[in-house]
């Protein structure tokens, strides 16, 4: 079983990702230290504070060191681009826009970015993207914590 969780920076894709895995006994993989630590990007963008991945050699990568074809909980901003035949569920988590404000300034990100993940974050940009690749999408709320038996029953 192949479990995604992706959503906008700061709506809890890492707590939720990670206290799933260790709730259903499954690796953890964060797809943004793979992306860094194999070089599955076209360099570092200043402007944006990102690197900018090459989803090609991504996916390349996850299907040649089998996070494809075994369990794993994937956790990324960009795990809802896996094709949607190799994962059981895509959750995308998502957050109350002051709280994820909140979270944000006391991660010291710029106004500016903080301004394009809440822009994110009101068009729904994950989950709507995760549903256009064809995704059998959960949506979490991370406002006020994670419910994990309530998620765990869905699964």
């Amino acid at each position: 079983m192949l479990i995604c969780v992706t959503g906008t920076p700061g709506t809890g894709k890492t707590t939720l990702a990670k206290r799933l895995a260790r709730e259903l006994k499954m690796p953890y993989a964060d797809i943004g230290a793979l992306v860094k630590k194999h070089k599955l990007h076209e360099g570092f963008d200043r402007k944006s504070g990102s690197y900018v991945v090459n989803t090609k050699k991504l996916l390349r990568f996850l299907v040649k060191n089998q996070y494809l074809s075994t369990p794993h909980v994937l956790d990324s901003h960009l795990s809802h681009e896996i094709p949607a035949k190799d994962v059981h569920v895509c959750i995308v988590t998502t957050c109350d826009l002051k709280e994820l404000e909140k979270r944000l300034k006391k991660r010291k990100y710029p106004a500016k970015k903080i301004r394009e993940n809440l822009d994110a974050e009101i068009f729904e940009v994950c989950l709507q993207e995760a549903k256009e690749k064809g995704h059998h999408v959960f949506s979490v709320d991370t406002t006020k914590g994670i419910k994990m038996k309530g998620l765990l029953r869905q699964l």
